[in-house]
């Protein structure tokens, strides 16, 4: 009776043995990819942007701590703008002193103006005397000479009112450059995204196009994957692809290729392929969706590993294995 017991225990353990081995090589082992797909290994990637101050000074405050989200044109850092700010009232009242001296120019043109049309009068009754003989000639030559005289020192303060324009409109400009100096003193973030680095603090000087922040653009987020020549050719840019983490093996991220590499180069070391056999890769650049990233924008993740599918004919449907798109991408493709 025991033997039976025990023939039928062993019978079933070795059924149960068979049926997982059967599981395990059918449906757990990834399922080769037709010749229509490529693949290739990578990380997710995000571009760094570097927050330079344009100008030199004393960093007054930095108002973000490395991971915080950022919005765009949010102000991120400052700068000690007393020197500037001192400069700009110098230059304000150097405006008004300009206007002053203009002022006083066109003064001086009206003046000028009357002195010109009294000598003109004096002259052409002097000449109408000396034609009558009724005065003598050094009489004319004087008022020859007031009205002469006359003419320049009007010329001379009309110079005079467009030497103190210029000196007004040069002012002005200059205002507009230390109004912008204190403007650039402000550090803005040029994207929506997250801060990376903190490379400098608070009270420390920094130099004309010195890093102060290190920022991740969250909107531009991809991976990089090599593919083989035969494969290279037969992606476009445009190609549709998806990505598979191996943090999420179940969520498929839509993707599309943004850039293929012009020039073949060796296998890098760091990356994995299939076909080790071949030694010149082309690279490819696979941007995720960015209607998804927006949606997740707080979740996403630098450095994470995965493989990214190319799809190299637009006419083959996407395996089963490779459409489990995200919920909200499912949702919005319905609507």
């Amino acid at each position: 009776m025991f033997n039976k017991v025990k023939k039928v225990v062993l019978f079933f353990l070795f059924a149960a043995i068979a049926v997982g081995f059967y599981f395990t090589f059918n449906y757990l082992q990834p399922k080769e990819l037709s010749k229509e797909f490529a693949q290739g290994n990578g990380r997710i990637e995000t571009t760094q942007i570097n927050i330079s101050a344009k100008i030199s000074g004393r960093l007054l405050n930095i108002n973000v701590e490395e991971g915080d989200i950022i919005q765009k044109d949010q102000l991120l850092a400052s700068l000690d703008t007393k020197e500037l700010d001192a400069k700009l009232q110098e230059a304000l009242a150097y405006i008004e002193q300009a206007k002053q001296s203009k002022n006083y120019a066109q003064a001086i043109v009206t003046q000028r103006e009357s002195e010109l049309s009294l000598a003109t009068s004096n002259y052409e009754r002097s000449k109408k005397l000396y034609n009558n003989k009724s005065i003598a000639l050094i009489e004319l030559q004087k008022d020859e000479m007031t009205y002469k005289s006359s003419q320049a020192a009007l010329l001379a303060a009309k110079a005079q009112v467009i030497s103190a324009s210029a000196s007004i409109n040069a002012a002005i400009a200059q205002v507009k450059t230390i109004k912008v100096r204190i403007d650039e003193s402000n550090l803005y973030s040029p994207i929506k995204g997250r801060i990376l680095y903190k490379i400098a603090q608070n009270g420390e000087m920094v130099s004309s196009g010195g890093r102060v922040l290190v920022a991740l653009d969250l909107m531009n987020t991809y991976m990089t994957i090599f593919l083989p020549t035969s494969q290279a050719g037969l992606v476009n840019i445009g190609s549709e692809a998806r990505i598979v983490l191996d943090a999420l093996p179940k969520v498929t991220i839509p993707a599309t290729v943004t850039f293929v590499s012009p020039q073949a180069q060796f296998t890098p070391k760091a990356i994995e392929t299939q076909t080790e056999r071949e030694k010149l890769m082309f690279r490819i650049k696979v941007k995720i969706d960015s209607k998804l990233l927006e949606q997740h924008f707080n979740k996403i993740k630098t450095g994470l590993p995965g493989i990214a599918y190319v799809r190299l004919n637009s006419q083959t449907p996407w395996p089963d294995n490779l459409d489990h798109l995200p919920k909200s991408i499912e949702k919005n493709s319905e609507k």
